[in-house]
């Protein structure tokens, strides 16, 4: 372990995406490739006796070159301020780790000190060393803490997944899996991963994560799951993910029981605690291990693969679970009773009885906000295995839906991008909500790294008023034509568009002022065949864009640079003849996506496609082709309503325009 003083320096040095090399007299920086992204400090016995000065000089030139927003002042004033993306996980401040991370959880205490709980190690996931730490931040995730070990690394026995809580008091809870009988076989010898095997345990602190008691234990009965596994229950097998969940003087949390070696019979199970928020005494804590009887929550429908339990509370004794499964969907359930008995789990939809909200196997993530609102994280496409493989790319690009509770249940808006990794397989989950003086901060991992995200607040209020937004978005709105000015055969100045993806002097994608557009139209098709154009601005060379219907009863947005091309195209059986549609197609140069919005919906891959949206070459740069626009040229229908946007519409705002169009553009239906 490097001594306390240039681990503190690391803390500093990797808040930013460079590589700093700290001579005596000398400070380089270079420009970090695309590979782990991660800062290294050399340490020489000259690095470990730089002076504070030095330690100055260095967070001065991070921050000058990496923290301060970049303008593009040659921009007129109507585009978009090339600032970095908030989305992008590159631009969060980074969180200090030993190399592998994950699940950082993070508490707010009454001094607004952020405490970070976190499973960390020196090599990969599941490996030797793995153990639970903890490190604080006085800045709102800026900067961060030495970290202060939780559990010690211990060759024998890993610790891992540590949960979080805060009580009224300040203190401090970490509940984590820790291997305590140092399993490390199957019963016939074989060699295990043994992360997720061994008790459930919890310390505390009550001086805001600088220190931790003694270990306690939970007391984890034995049900069906453990005397059906490897070891007839001798091991208990489990892990969590969660954020308990606090109401009155109760606090619960779910994790999942494995019933055969590894992440094989899946269950959900959750500990509730009714007197632990106010008692001094950790030992007197009273534990009740729900729900009642002998197995957890899951249903043979979903198969073996049913893990990760989440919990949130509704109202009065009602809470709602959340988890993964392997059916491109996540699972969810309902109980009425504090824990004690669930409704048996259905596909997490939309509304109830509505559209499956698609999920690989993956972490999906739910939050009850200070103001009784709700947050899903989730990765909005169908795969159904991990990040890995064909599916590699599943968990990237991370989502958020904002849910509401009508007549005991919860209904969920139209999704935002939230986050995403540069590079196109690796992607960021395992998140946490931190809520702190009325802004929202994300805190999620991609397995290497951990970093904090700050959230800008429109996305959270669009969320939440997708049903009432009726208002048309303004910003960036570069052609806005209606009526004769849109008729078939016109034509208009086509908008310059930012560029997608702008190169810095070294060749390689900047962090920001990646630009992006949206196409929004009003259109009455009198029948589907393919072919139809409905707007283009392609050049001679093929530079452009251009709007088509399709074999598949589709429109297709199809962009290209002269060099690079991509398309993608809405849903299948989406569009109707004879019917007035609103159609925004949305190109976001942050996570390199092109997706649909069809009548207020954004697309999803219907049963046809696993994603609803496609992804599209990072070195696409930009798509300005011709100078005219040409509208309709042939279409067999009726273009209503076009505007352009030279920027990447909010799934929220295209919903807000679409609830305006309606009800000034389509016909009624008597």
């Amino acid at each position: 372990m490097p001594s306390p003083s240039v681990h503190a320096q690391n803390a500093i040095l990797r808040h930013s995406r460079l590589k700093i090399c700290a001579t005596p007299g000398k400070i380089k920086a270079l420009q970090l490739g695309q590979s782990r992204n991660k800062l290294c400090f050399h340490q020489s016995a000259q690095c470990e006796r730089m002076s504070f000065v030095n330690s100055v000089l260095l967070t001065a030139v991070v921050t000058v070159l990496c923290g301060s927003p970049i303008l593009n002042h040659a921009s007129a004033a109507s585009e978009p301020v090339e600032t970095p993306d908030p989305r992008n996980f590159a631009n969060g401040w980074l969180i200090p780790d030993e190399d592998y991370c994950d699940q950082p959880r993070v508490v707010v205490t009454k001094d607004g000190t952020w405490v970070c709980l976190m499973t960390t190690g020196p090599a990969h996931e599941g490996s030797d060393g793995q153990h639970i730490v903890a490190t604080f931040s006085q800045d709102k995730g800026k900067h961060w803490s030495p970290l202060v070990d939780v559990e010690p690394r211990d060759p024998e026995r890993k610790s891992s997944y540590a949960l979080a809580l805060i009580t009224p008091s300040d203190r401090i809870y970490a509940f984590y899996c820790y291997n305590g009988d140092k399993t490390r076989a199957l019963p016939n010898g074989q060699p295990i991963r043994n992360d997720m095997q061994g008790w459930f345990c919890y310390r505390y602190s009550d001086d805001r994560g600088r220190s931790w008691s003694e270990r306690y234990r939970l007391p984890m009965r034995l049900t069906s799951a453990d005397r059906n596994n490897d070891w007839q229950g001798k091991l208990q097998m489990f892990w969590a993910i969660g954020t308990p969940a606090v109401y009155g003087h109760t606090v619960i949390f779910g994790f999942t029981k494995l019933g055969k070696y590894l992440l094989q019979e899946g269950e959900g199970w959750f500990f509730r605690s009714d007197n632990l928020l106010t008692e001094p005494d950790a030992r007197n804590g009273q534990w009740q291990m729900l729900p009642e009887g002998d197995f957890g929550v899951r249903t043979p429908e979903f198969g073996s693969v049913q893990e990760e339990h989440d919990v949130v509370h509704l109202d009065g004794d009602e809470l709602f679970t959340v988890y993964r499964t392997t059916m491109g969907h996540a699972a969810c359930a309902y109980s009425r009773d504090g824990g004690r008995h669930w409704e048996k789990p259905e596909p997490l939809r939309y509304s109830h009885g509505g559209r499956i909200m698609k999920q690989p196997r993956a972490c999906a993530k739910i939050w009850k906000t200070k103001t009784g609102q709700y947050l899903l994280w989730y990765h909005n496409n169908g795969t159904t295995t991990y990040n890995n493989g064909p599916n590699a790319g599943s968990r990237n690009i991370a989502w958020l839906s904002g849910g509401v509770v009508r007549d005991g249940r919860l209904h969920w808006s139209q999704p935002e991008v939230v986050a995403y990794v540069d590079g196109g397989l690796e992607g960021c989950s395992y998140p946490d909500l931190v809520e702190d003086g009325g802004q929202f901060y994300i805190c999620a991992t991609q397995k290497t790294e951990a970093r904090v995200l700050e959230v800008p607040a429109k996305l959270f209020a669009g969320l939440w008023t997708q049903d009432s937004n009726r208002t048309v978005a303004t910003n960036g709105l570069a052609l806005n034509l209606a009526g004769d000015a849109c008729a078939a055969g016109s034509s208009a100045v086509a908008p310059k568009f930012p560029a997608l993806c702008p190169i810095t002097r070294e060749r390689t994608p900047a962090l920001n002022g990646r630009g992006g557009l949206s196409v929004e139209m009003v259109v009455r098709f009198t029948d589907l065949s393919p072919g139809q154009v409905l707007v283009d601005a392609r050049d001679t060379r093929g530079k452009g864009l251009a709007l088509t219907t399709t074999d598949r009863g589709t429109v297709r947005l199809e962009i290209s640079d002269g060099w690079r091309g991509a398309f993608w195209d809405c849903d299948a059986n989406l569009l109707k003849p004879n019917t007035d549609h609103h159609v925004v197609a949305i190109v976001d140069g942050g996570p390199k996506a092109i997706g649909f919005v069809i009548d207020g919906k954004l697309c999803d891959g219907g049963s046809e496609r696993a994603f609803g949206f496609g992804r599209f070459d990072p070195a696409l740069k930009e798509v300005n082709g011709a100078r005219d626009l040409n509208l309709a040229p042939n279409l067999r229908g009726k273009l209503k309503l076009l505007r352009i946007y030279h920027r990447a519409l909010r799934t929220s705002e295209a919903i807000g325009n679409y609830h305006s169009a309606h009800e000034s553009f389509f016909v009624p239906k008597f």
